[in-house]
């Protein structure tokens, strides 16, 4: 039992890191292109959004862990 929680909180520790460094690097890019042309705001909210999912995909993962304790 006690390996299936650390894998549940491994699952959602590292895809959250994972997920803050990737919306990081496109917030910091989707800025920088925003300024230059304002017309790409919905594309760079996509990329954004895209890379938000990373962390619920590992919550997902997390639960499915923790539902065959």
């Amino acid at each position: 039992m006690v390996c299936g929680l650390i894998a549940a909180a491994l699952a959602i520790g590292l895809s959250a890191i994972g997920s803050g460094i990737a919306v990081a690097v496109v917030a910091s890019s989707a800025v920088g292109a925003i300024s230059e042309n304002p017309s790409l705001l919905g594309k760079t909210v996509i990329f954004a959004g895209l890379a938000e999912g990373i962390a619920i995909y590992g919550l997902i993962i997390a639960i499915m862990i923790l539902s065959k304790i």
